[in-house]
């Protein structure tokens, strides 16, 4: 029987622990080979191998920092290099900067924009070509519950950069239709993962309740489904689903001043 994956490339940013990790495992699992890729290349090495030896694909970790701005142009110069050619794209690569925004140095958001912002737009743009060129692609972009919030108190940037990771697929999944290429912008709320990992997030996070959290491959697994339908928005969980549409509900003010008494003691 021909899984999805047969014939296949998956290229797969932040690939080395958390939702990045999840779906490789996803995707190996459908039958694609994988280009993995993240910043520890110790890491990254052994879950490519891991995964070539459980699932007998082939992976192949290319070690990046899509802070640099040429990372996307030099991936896809080495996939290529390797005969591989991107039939789906999955953009999780993240993480969070904490605090007021001009606490931290004006480098730490250039980088974040770089990965979060401007990294995901580069690699879809490299790889559509291709796709087009076959008539078959899927691009999964990780979005978060976070960009349907008009605002955050530290954080700055996190709920803009996903709110326009969230317009730019829908934007992308509707310029390709009928092209046999689906975009997806998946919308996951809290999933246990390193993410949350960081000492000024463990207090907070510790008070949430056990419900509002998801397990990565649960995510992973919903992501993988959508993209494949060709659904260009998958909220991860009912509550998160509740909580996107009550907030998109109430008027700007009352947000506002509810996402600041909820952030400030």
């Amino acid at each position: 029987m021909r899984k999805d994956g047969d014939g296949r490339t998956a290229l797969i940013t932040g690939a080395s622990s958390g939702i990045g990790l999840a779906l490789a495992e996803e995707f190996a699992r459908h039958g694609f080979a994988l280009v993995l890729t993240a910043r520890r290349a110790e890491r990254l090495q052994s879950i490519a191998s891991d995964l070539a030896a459980r699932y007998g694909i082939r992976v192949k970790a290319l070690p990046a920092n899509l802070s640099d701005p040429a990372a996307p142009e030099t991936l896809f110069s080495a996939i290529e290099a390797e005969g591989l050619a991107v039939d789906a794209l999955v953009n999780n690569a993240g993480y969070g900067v904490s605090g007021v925004f001009q606490d931290a140095p004006w480098s730490a958001h250039r980088d974040f924009i770089e990965v979060l912002m401007r990294a995901p737009c580069a690699l879809a743009y490299r790889a559509l070509p291709g796709m087009r060129a076959r008539g078959y692609g899927r691009i999964l972009n990780i979005a978060s519950l976070a960009g349907f919030i008009p605002a955050a108190i530290g954080s700055t940037l996190y709920p803009a950069a996903k709110s326009f990771v969230i317009s730019f697929s829908q934007s992308l999944a509707l310029e390709l239709a009928d092209t046999g290429i689906h975009v997806t912008a998946l919308c996951p709320g809290l999933t246990h993962t390193e993410f949350h990992d960081k000492d000024e997030l463990r207090a907070d996070i510790a008070k949430m309740p056990s419900w509002v959290w998801m397990d990565a491959r649960t995510v992973a697994r919903q992501g993988y489904d959508a993209v494949m339908r060709g659904t260009p928005l998958r909220m991860n969980g009912a509550h998160n689903a509740l909580t996107a549409a009550i907030v998109k509900r109430l008027p700007n003010g009352v947000a506002l001043r509810l996402i600041r008494a909820a952030m400030i003691p």
